[in-house]
């Protein structure tokens, strides 16, 4: 159990956050004391007219958002929905350099930057992704943050939260029990061919003995047999869409487009074909409603939903940040990964949506553990001093630099510091960011919460008053899918060239004449290099980024490209973080890091 977990006197009941951003209590479906989840529209109390708007913001006694009366300017009519609070809020984005064994601590700077603004008298909350058992379980451990900048609960949050994870899975394998049930009973009529069936189940867990199964073998009335497998949660369509779909009619219509394989003439199937949007949508109507928890010191923080950034997006639901834009005066998210994974896909398919704002600022996260890995130390030797490995490992947050730069952004470098940093290498690293002319701050947001991270906060804060913003997107909707790879892989990867196998083209190729071309590329490959060898460290040059195979997220919005070994269902670890957990007599669980 968390230190903190044990020390809930210092927690605030969640009515009490949420005045912090002026949801009322009727707003809340609360799961205890500490944790809620958000009707929409009781949060934000929609008036129907601007007449009402204007009655309203006249009549003695009625505070606003910034305890005082909200001005009509403030409001603004959703199709539907009445009149809302208008999205307001500022943008800011967390990432971070290529993932290492040591940490980069993402997560933790972006609660604990959160905290730092509400200190410098800001009105800030955070948007951050719910975590996936499958990590907890497996090597990472939990995902809440870390030292004084964490949300709680967070045992409740790393495990079963509110139900969310559970729900999405629950309609992903309702979809595959609907599609083998279609092709049981209707196999005859052509419909669904059963040897082009695509959509598979998914488990919340990291699994490798399920990667690749057969189902339906025994008895006839066990149904056909399939060749199939399972997912993690996290990379299902369904999580995607989750994530990405406005409210919940948009969500319905996003699951109908799934497509879940092909007739036997080669036309796509999608969802609504076999009648499983609704069903699917009656499980996940509480689910799409966000889930408002605390910052250590008090913070608001959003968390909901959690695709990984290495096979899918890579950040919360729009539903959640959209809210909190709607009631903060400044919003911290975090994207999954390092800028070429999390970011590029939270400018190209996120920002696309339109449903967010692009941000206005990012800040990538870096640390001199991290550098040096880099730079080629082992991880074993990470806290002995060694600059000569810092200039080198540089390179790879140089690129890092140059792929937010490539967006036209408000940028600033955090050091996430670390007890075993000596200050010859942070004069080091000081220097280096100067060189390349980029603001940077020191993050001590483990060590002493917010107050460790005020000087990143002012750093951000003064990046998003003086600094250009013109942010464009990395490329055109109407270029060619194939050209949309080359120009993530060259651009932003920093690829020679790429391959692509004759499988992944032809793919492709379909997805075009099916009048899927316009959509944006989601690549999967792995974190830990920019490159798609995970072996490649630091900035890898003049390599080649291969395509071996491509799917089609019909429902989520986006094509999917695989490069290289990426796996859709991790496996454990020699030693997973499961072995370590445990529960006491007095049902307090122990073992959960982070």
């Amino acid at each position: 159990m968390n230190d903190e977990n044990k020390n809930q006197a210092a927690w605030r009941p969640i009515e009490e956050i949420a005045q912090k951003l002026g949801i009322k209590p009727e707003g809340l479906e609360k799961y205890g004391n500490f944790k809620a989840k958000i009707d929409l529209r009781q949060a934000l109390e929609p008036r129907q007219s601007s007449e009402q708007i204007n009655a309203w913001d006249q009549a003695p006694g009625k505070e606003g958002r910034d305890g005082g009366a909200s001005p009509p300017d403030r409001w603004e009519e959703i199709p539907g929905k009445g009149f809302l609070p208008k999205v307001t809020g500022r943008l800011i984005l967390v990432t971070a350099m290529t993932p290492t064994p040591a940490g980069e601590g993402k997560t933790t700077t972006a609660i604990g930057l959160t905290d730092a603004l509400n200190r410098l008298g800001r009105k800030a909350a955070a948007a951050l992704r719910e975590p996936s058992l499958g990590p907890v379980f497996g090597m990472k451990g939990g995902a809440t943050g870390g030292g004084r900048a964490h949300v709680v609960p967070s045992d409740d949050i790393n495990l079963h939260f509110t139900g969310d994870i559970h729900a999405i899975t629950s309609a992903n394998n309702l979809l595959a029990a609907m599609v083998d049930n279609h092709v049981q009973f209707e196999s005859s009529c052509g419909l669904l061919d059963a040897k082009n069936v695509t959509w598979r189940r998914v488990l919340d867990m990291n699994d490798r003995s399920l990667r690749n199964v057969i189902t339906g073998i025994g008895e006839t009335f066990n149904g056909i047999a399939l060749e199939t497998g399972f997912d993690i949660t996290a990379a299902s369509e369904i999580m995607a869409i989750f994530c990405l779909a406005r409210d919940l009619k948009d969500l319905k219509d996003r699951l109908g487009r799934i497509q879940i394989g092909y007739a036997s003439d080669g036309k796509p199937v999608t969802a609504a074909r076999i009648k499983a949007q609704g069903a699917m949508a009656a499980l996940l109507k509480d689910a799409i409603r966000p889930n408002l928890v605390q910052t250590r010191e008090g913070s608001p923080a959003f968390i909901h939903g959690g695709p990984f950034a290495n096979i899918a997006h890579g950040t919360n639901s729009v539903i959640a940040t959209n809210m909190a834009l709607r009631l903060a005066d400044f919003v911290v998210t975090e994207c999954g990964f390092a800028s070429d994974l999390g970011a590029e896909k939270f400018f190209d398919i996120v920002v696309r949506t339109g449903a967010v704002p692009p941000p206005s600022a990012v800040v990538i996260v870096a640390t001199l553990r991290s550098l040096k890995f880099h730079g080629g130390v082992k991880l074993e030797a990470l806290n002995t001093e060694n600059t000569e490995a810092i200039a080198k490992g540089f390179e790879n947050l140089q690129k890092h630099i140059e792929i937010v730069r490539l967006y036209r952004l408000p940028l600033v470098v955090a050091l996430n510091k670390f007890p075993a940093d000596t200050e010859k290498e942070e004069r080091l690293f000081a220097d280096l960011c100067r060189r390349e002319n980029v603001r940077f701050a020191p993050s001590d947001v483990f060590g002493r919460g917010g107050e460790g991270g005020q000087a990143l906060g002012e750093e951000v804060l003064r990046a998003i008053e003086t600094d250009p913003h013109d942010f464009r997107f990395l490329y055109p909707p109407d270029l060619p899918l194939a050209d949309k790879i080359e120009a993530i892989a060259l651009k932003i990867y920093g690829a020679g060239r790429v391959s692509i196998e004759p499988k992944a083209r032809r793919k492709l190729q379909k997805y075009e004449s099916d009048g899927f071309g316009r959509l944006p590329v989601c690549i999967a490959k792995t974190q830990y290099s920019l490159s798609d060898n995970a072996k490649a460290l630091g900035r890898p040059r003049d390599f080649t980024v291969t395509v071996t195979d491509a799917s089609l997220s019909a429902g989520a919005g986006f094509v999917v490209a695989m490069c290289g070994e990426i796996m859709t269902m991790p496996g454990l670890p020699k030693v997973p973080a499961a072995e370590r957990i445990d529960v006491t007599d007095d049902g307090e669980i122990t073992g959960i890091l982070g």
